[in-house]
């Protein structure tokens, strides 16, 4: 079986894990406010998601 001749140091093994920051979330617009919301989340502006209003919002 394989061994590592050495120990991985912690920031070999911390920037090789690190690659999921690089992503940006997934941003989408919002049909009803036309404002940009994350996707599959109400919206932060109006409250809405789906077509319908889930979260009611003092505008």
């Amino acid at each position: 079986m394989a061994v590592p001749k050495r120990k991985t140091s912690k920031a070999k093994k911390k920037s090789r894990r690190a690659n999921w920051r690089l992503m940006l979330p997934g941003m989408s617009e919002c049909p009803n406010c036309k404002a940009t919301k994350l996707t599959h989340r109400v919206c932060k502006v109006c409250g809405y998601y789906n077509g319908k209003q889930v979260v009611k919002k003092d505008s």
